[in-house]
């Protein structure tokens, strides 16, 4: 650990009694014990061919019940080799069931995933996108087991897609599909393992209209059959948009969507009823983030309204402040942390505007009426070079927090990931030292990224000039996406984190043996709704509080699961009601008894 972080580490910890937001307890990391074995593999424009386009950003991980035994399972996806998908086992100890389950998908590069019920059956099915080997959807056939169903299904795009988001948008009981894209970014050579090869100039592909490449709305017809509909819905916009997220944000029962552009604005569109959206960014967020990265909306003070957490990854890519004092731009600069990790200079050309843009996180603090006010420098939101974002209740005190997944891995130092825990919905307090998330264990914090053969195919390599024989190239670690969810059935959450060219870590919480944890996990089942109840508004009131959650499944880069939610009860040791709002507009009410520490499945009234 060099000096900065070790300083850093030094001074969390010193400061840890001022953090008033339970921090007792601590998370180990037990990949070694869990069983898991799979390693994502990076394709050489991510390694030993570096090149600044996008598959630097890597896969995701989610999670699911894939086989109804009551136990979340995990997915990897790679880029290279196999992607992994994982059978709970109970007591965080998993097997590997990739070859039963047929979603391996070898040096296919994939990118985002998704689980979500898209024929209402209960068995959550699985969607991958990947960068020009075409996306793919399995059909859950039960038991472990999927079926590809992607040309029946009419979902064979093939392009530069990235994450996904499963919603309802017209509330027709069918969760429709957004396939998020990037914008072209390859040539049409194939390096090894069957990859397209980026263009040398990848990086500055917003400044190509002719690299353009339009996310994709497709609606469930049923059936296991979609239709592409983007163009009639309104959502025909260009951006490189690398992943997206919903939830109603104007309180008309439809669901919203908020898309990010990873080199420009971001853009927010309100459901005009389930017909077609229609653009209320200027009105609704005026300022957003320029290099928008990973996306959540949660309920952070606990008052009913939806906050917005935007990461910015590549505002951490220049050297801006600096820059500011040389131009009239007014802007909103939260870079404080990141600023001692930005390496390039951005021109205003390169920029295309950036007056409305905030450099840095953003946060958006929600209010009555759908009003959003920007307040990371206040709420401390700012972090180092992050990916995504996972959102969940870490301490169990019923306000939920934040691990954010950071780092560029071969060619850059080694980053951070960050844990913000979220202190009684007030403000966030930094966290990844004091709960020992940071810093790794030091054969965690860096690896063999490839292997350069300097007598043969890579004799020209820079890095090979001087040296004989096979010659490994290290690189640091650096995560990419993540999930929290509580994969040892103890009642605390846990992190896993797929990471670029390594294994994943697998971090398990000893909160429950720290203290009591009281907690109640919802499990809801649509009827008129969607199966999975994506857009409910879930409220549990406890100890005479009420508790929002806003029912997304969005839980992490690149990734949508399907999980219980989880609901953190502080103290409080009985539950007075759950009232659940379901995306058909019913309202329903649950009372007493509501145990405390179990699982509620809330079925939706016929």
């Amino acid at each position: 650990m060099n000096r900065a972080l070790a300083e850093r580490s030094r001074l969390q910890k010193q400061t840890a009694g001022q953090v008033d937001a339970f921090h007792n307890f601590s998370f180990t990391e037990s990949l070694a014990t869990s069983g898991i074995t799979f390693r994502h593999q990076i394709v050489d424009d991510a390694g030993k061919h570096f090149r600044g386009n996008h598959y630097d950003h890597g896969s995701a991980v989610v999670s699911a019940d894939v086989d109804g035994d009551g136990l979340p399972d995990l997915f990897f996806a790679s880029q290279l080799g196999s992607n992994g998908l994982f059978r709970n086992l109970g007591g965080g100890h998993f097997q590997d069931i990739t070859a039963l389950a047929g979603v391996g998908m070898a040096d296919q590069i994939s990118v985002g995933a998704s689980f979500a019920d898209l024929d209402n059956d209960g068995l959550p099915e699985l969607v991958v996108t990947t960068v020009r080997h075409g996306n793919r959807l399995f059909h859950n056939l039960g038991g472990g087991r999927f079926e590809d169903v992607t040309q029946a299904a009419g979902f064979g795009y093939s392009g530069h897609s990235s994450g996904i988001v499963c919603f309802d948008f017209d509330r027709d009981g069918l969760l429709d599909i957004l396939v998020c894209n990037v914008g072209r970014y390859t040539t049409d050579d194939k390096g090894a393992g069957g990859y397209y090869v980026g263009f040398p100039n990848g990086f500055q592909g917003h400044l190509f209209p002719d690299r353009t490449e339009y996310s994709i709305l497709y609606k469930n017809l049923g059936a296991m059959r979609f239709k592409q509909i983007t163009q009639e819905a309104g959502l025909r916009v260009p951006g490189w948009t690398g992943d997206a997220s919903f939830t109603d944000l104007n309180g008309d029962g439809f669901p919203d969507l908020y898309l990010l552009n990873m080199q420009g604005d971001n853009h927010y569109f309100e459901n005009q009823s389930g017909h077609q959206f229609i653009d209320r960014t200027a009105a609704t967020f005026p300022k957003t983030s320029w290099g928008g990265m990973g996306i959540k909306f949660f309920d952070f003070s606990q008052d009913g309204h939806p906050s917005l957490f935007v990461t910015d990854m590549h505002s951490d890519m220049t050297g801006l402040q600096t820059r500011i004092s040389k131009t009239n731009f007014t802007l909103s600069f939260e870079k404080s942390k990141s600023e001692s990790w930005c390496t390039t200079e951005y021109t205003d050309d390169y920029l295309q505007g950036a007056a409305n843009n905030v450099f840095g996180n953003s946060f958006y603090r929600g209010a009555e009426g759908g009003k959003f006010t920007e307040v990371s420098d206040q709420v401390g939101a700012e972090t180092f070079w992050p990916w995504g974002i996972s959102v969940g209740d870490l301490n169990a005190d019923g306000f939920e927090d934040v691990f954010i997944p950071a780092g560029m891995g071969f060619g850059f130092r080694y980053g951070i990931n960050s844990v913000l825990l979220n202190v009684n919905g007030n403000h966030f307090a930094d966290a990844e030292f004091i709960l020992g998330v940071e810093p790794r264990a030091l054969a965690r914090r860096y690896h063999t990224a490839f292997v350069l053969d300097c007598d043969g195919a890579d004799r020209d390599h820079p890095l090979a000039r001087g040296h004989t024989g096979m010659l490994p190239i290290s690189a640091p670690a650096s995560s990419r996406s993540s999930v929290i969810l509580d994969i040892d059935g103890d009642g605390d959450l846990d992190i896993v984190s797929n990471e670029m060219g390594d294994a994943p870590m697998v971090l398990v919480s000893d909160l429950a043996s720290r203290k009591a944890v009281n907690f109640l996990t919802v499990r809801l089942v649509g009827k008129t709704s969607n199966r999975d109840g994506l857009g409910a508004q879930v409220r549990v009131t406890s100890g005479g509080r009420t508790w929002t959650q806003f029912h997304d499944g969005k839980s992490g880069h690149l990734g949508q699961s399907s999980l219980p939610l989880y609901f953190g009860l502080g103290a409080s040791t009985n539950i007075e009601k759950v009232e659940v709002l379901w995306p058909s507009g019913k309202r329903q009410t649950i009372v007493p008894p509501i145990p405390v520490g179990k699982l509620l499945v809330a079925t939706e009234p016929e």
